[in-house]
């Protein structure tokens, strides 16, 4: 992995230079007449329960995971024939609208993942036979690697992306309720509280989405998808306001060497980049926290003196199996490295529950650096997710206050919906206590937020852990699970030695490579 300059990062004007770079902390950057931040799948649901039906030419949906029983207002009683199933939905649109081209691409999994969806979506081709819905498995990464976009793109005017799956284990208020009998699933089970984020753009955005759907659909169908003519119904759903207007929208990727295209990592020049552009705040919500690179990235800025506070909220322990033994016992060594780091006291890392103490599953990945950048999208603090799978998010820069009021807001928002409290109350707190940190000392009464902190682990867990079993950074890493720990310990060393070196010495550093030296 080619790392940043980070001196230059370090030192510029963050007044005079833009984070968001195409070519390389993002793909491209286009305007949007409106923005708005869906916080958890409720309102990710209801915005998708009034779009899909103004659509008048496309539905473009790219997901890890879907699953056509999914519904999107649930009541707490699952039956038989739901109408707002979105099977259902997509189907009554396709004969009503036999025009409308609508299309799933949602990634091949491996069969025991699969097994623990009940087999879905690779059962939902089943479900759409016989209309002119095409549901695609996408099968097209390297092995061991997976498609974890989440996109969904209407009449290429209104598109959605963020981290959440349209599948029956994902519904949740922000509430985040001990028993909510609407988060009943197909099994009549229920799941367990979940948080979610999601970011909706218009415009020329939504439009460059289409493009990367299209260019997805290509790749794995060998199809080319023609760019949807202008419809003009605005698909933008009434209930939802617009949190930002006329903004610059940056779209960033992760996509692994593949046949003969060459690894996109945008998504790891941004973090790393977003990481020391930060003055004031690094507020980041993960579902993982693996990386060395990031932790190593993040150590530096604890241990300087006038750099910013680092509020992290993931989950306490990771849904499944796999990644407990997996993410869970590298985070670990993170943490470590952090706390080590922590010399001026700048660290706050929490792990939420309900008000009866059940952890609610932080499935989001958000990252807002003071009131300036907003991202959000699909990609985790880990290792793949830098190089290894297919993700994509969305990126907002404040231009000017109403922008920079919007960003603290969202931010304030997240904290403060952990708690049970207004983001108002967080931004009042905030200014008294002088930092986010104190703000969450202040309101956290009922302890609905935890310490997150590094557990012990036995042998396993060590070995697991040093060699980030799981968790490879690029393809070649893939295959060289032994020699994982040493490559990607070396880059967090070149890392830690240009950032003391300063400038020149950053600048050759950024020229090399994570697999350099092999």
């Amino acid at each position: 992995m080619r790392l940043l300059a980070l001196a230059s990062l370090a030192v510029h004007d963050p007044e005079a230079m833009s984070i968001l770079t195409p070519g390389d902390t993002c793909w491209r950057r286009e305007h949007a007449s409106r923005a708005a931040f869906l916080v958890d799948t409720e309102a990710y649901f209801n915005a998708l329960a009034e779009i899909l039906p103004k659509a008048q030419k496309s539905i473009y949906l790219l997901g890890w995971g879907f699953d056509p029983r999914t519904r999107l207002a649930p009541d707490g009683f699952d039956g038989p024939d739901d109408p707002d199933e979105i099977g259902r939905i997509l189907v009554e649109l396709s004969r009503r609208r036999p025009e409308l081209d609508i299309r799933l691409l949602i990634w091949k999994s491996a069969l025991p993942i699969s097994a623990s969806q009940n087999f879905f979506p690779h059962r939902g081709r089943r479900w759409f036979r016989g209309t002119t819905v095409q549901l695609r498995l996408d099968e097209s990464v390297p092995l061991g690697a997976c498609h974890h976009q989440k996109v969904l793109v209407v009449d290429d005017a209104v598109a959605i992306c963020g981290g959440g799956d349209i599948s029956v284990d994902r519904w949740d208020t922000a509430a985040h309720l001990d028993d909510d009998e609407r988060r009943i699933m197909p099994d009549q089970d229920y799941h367990p509280p979940r948080h979610e984020v999601m970011m909706m753009v218009d415009g020329a955005a939504a439009s460059a989405l289409g493009d990367l759907f299209r260019a997805r659909w290509r790749r794995s169908a060998d199809e080319v998808v023609p760019k949807s003519t202008p419809s003009s119904a605005d698909p933008w759903p009434t209930r939802v306001p617009a949190h930002m207007h006329d903004v610059e929208v940056a779209i960033a990727r992760t996509e692994p060497a593949w046949k003969r295209d060459a690894m996109i990592e945008e998504i790891r020049r941004l973090t790393l980049t977003s990481i020391f552009e930060a003055k004031d705040i690094i507020y980041l919500e993960n579902q993982y926290f693996t990386s060395p690179i990031y932790a190593e990235a993040l150590a530096a800025r604890l241990a300087d003196p006038k750099g910013p506070e680092v509020v992290l909220i993931s989950t306490g322990y990771s849904p499944s199996w796999f990644d407990q033994l997996t993410m869970d016992r590298a985070r670990n060594n993170m943490l470590w490295r952090l706390q080590a780091a922590d010399i001026f006291g700048r660290l706050h890392a929490y792990w939420p529950v309900t008000r009866s103490g059940q952890e609610v599953i932080v499935h989001s990945k958000v990252t807002i650096i003071d009131d300036r950048l907003a991202r959000v999208g699909s990609a985790n603090l880990n290792n793949r997710s830098g190089g290894f799978d297919t993700e994509c998010e969305l990126a907002v820069e404040a231009r000017n206050d109403d922008d920079r009021r919007a960003i603290g807001a969202l931010r304030d928002r997240l904290v403060g919906h952990f708690m049970g409290c207004t983001g108002d109350a967080v931004a009042k707190a905030r200014q008294e206590r002088g930092s986010l940190g104190g703000a969450i000392t202040a309101l956290n009464t009922d302890r609905r937020l935890r310490l997150l902190g590094p557990r012990k682990m036995a042998t396993l867990g060590n070995v697991i852990a040093a060699f980030h079993i799981g968790d490879p950074a690029d393809v070649a890493d893939s295959w060289r699970v032994f020699r994982r720990r040493e490559r990607l310990y070396q880059a967090a060393r070149r890392l830690h030695q240009a950032v003391a070196e300063g400038r020149e010495r950053a600048l050759q550093a950024s020229s090399k490579s994570i697999t350099s030296g092999r």
